[in-house]
């Protein structure tokens, strides 16, 4: 298998995509012969043609509505998101329209042929509207799959699966790690499971929870915690809606103790939502409270990022004062 960084994965799952079906349509803001701010989508609209891979203008509700009438059609709709901060002006498109499209018409029609693609997240020094998470506020509506790779291997094998689901996904790429995760990834088409979590390290005292770029940071705290005796089961969640209660329950089972990391703001993150649950499928094995470290409830502050970020040593503190309850 090639070494390859997630940039070149992303390219290559949609290069697939496109070579197996003749439905479906790529485009998004300056994804054809630029090749996209990223270059993501280099080379592409040269191998497949302007009819297949495009660029729309700058309206980004425009290139929702889009991806909409599209699929709606029967066609596999691609559509980039330049960042996921300018996704915004489309939350009317997506929430209102692709997550209602099949509950309205009783299953008669649907645009489960939509993936919508874009980068999120900091440690680009971007500032504030060019590095936020956004997840969440897709988490809580019905009708949409939510998907956030952790590394090269999983971003071509989760993507292909994503654009291939019946079901319309929002596919978050962590940005910082564009050209800075480099894996072996199988030159071959290859999908892999959506709504299911990977167990990276095994561990018996604390559990830790993460996705996307914040999986290597709370590595890097479970090293760390190691050298203070502490073992770390660590649990890349990847599906965010719908998420794997079981596997993470069944962890915490076992270690009585459950941190979250994510890199959105606290209030009203993804983290909240999972803490109840495991709270409520794991209160009689849990040996201290779920601990949460995540972002700050500020604007994105381009000065202070180092001190915005949930970084390991952040984690590593939380991870003391968990097992030290």
């Amino acid at each position: 298998m090639a070494e390859i960084n997630m940039l070149q994965a992303i390219n290559d799952a949609l290069s697939i995509a496109l070579e197996s079906d003749e439905n479906s349509i790529l485009f998004g803001e300056d994804v054809g012969h630029f090749g996209g701010v990223f270059r993501a989508t280099s080379g592409l609209q040269e191998k497949f043609g302007r009819d297949r891979c495009f660029n729309t203008p700058l309206t980004e509700q425009g290139i929702a509505g889009f991806a909409n009438g599209l699929a709606s059609n029967g066609m596999v709709a691609i559509a980039e998101i330049q960042f996921a901060d300018y996704i915004f002006p489309a939350i009317d498109q997506i929430v209102n329209e692709t997550a209602k499209f099949r509950y309205r018409s009783g299953n008669e029609f649907n645009v489960g042929g939509v993936t919508f693609r874009t980068p999120y997240g900091g440690g680009i020094a971007g500032g504030h509207y060019h590095s936020q998470s956004p997840e969440a506020y897709f988490t809580q509506t019905a009708g949409l799959k939510v998907v956030v790779p952790r590394n090269a291997y999983q971003a071509k094998g989760l993507l292909l699966a994503s654009i291939r689901d019946p079901n319309p996904v929002i596919f978050f790429e962590p940005k910082r790690l564009y050209r800075a995760n480099i894996a072996e990834v199988p030159d071959e088409d290859y999908e892999i499971e959506l709504g299911k979590a990977e167990v990276v390290r095994q561990g018996k005292d604390i559990t830790l929870l993460a996705w996307g770029a914040q999986v290597e940071i709370v590595e890097k705290a479970a090293d760390m915690a190691a050298k203070k005796g502490i073992s770390c089961e660590i649990i890349d969640l990847r599906t965010l809606a719908p998420w794997d209660v079981d596997t993470l329950a069944t962890s915490v089972k076992k270690t009585g103790r459950l941190l979250i990391n994510h890199e959105a703001p606290l209030t009203g993150g993804f983290a909240g939502e999972i803490a109840a649950t495991i709270q409520e499928e794991c209160f009689l094995y849990l040996e201290s409270p779920i601990a949460r470290v995540c972002g700050l409830d500020t604007p994105y502050p381009l000065i202070h990022e180092k001190e915005y970020m949930p970084d390991a040593l952040k984690t590593f503190e939380a991870i003391k004062a968990t097992v030290n309850f």
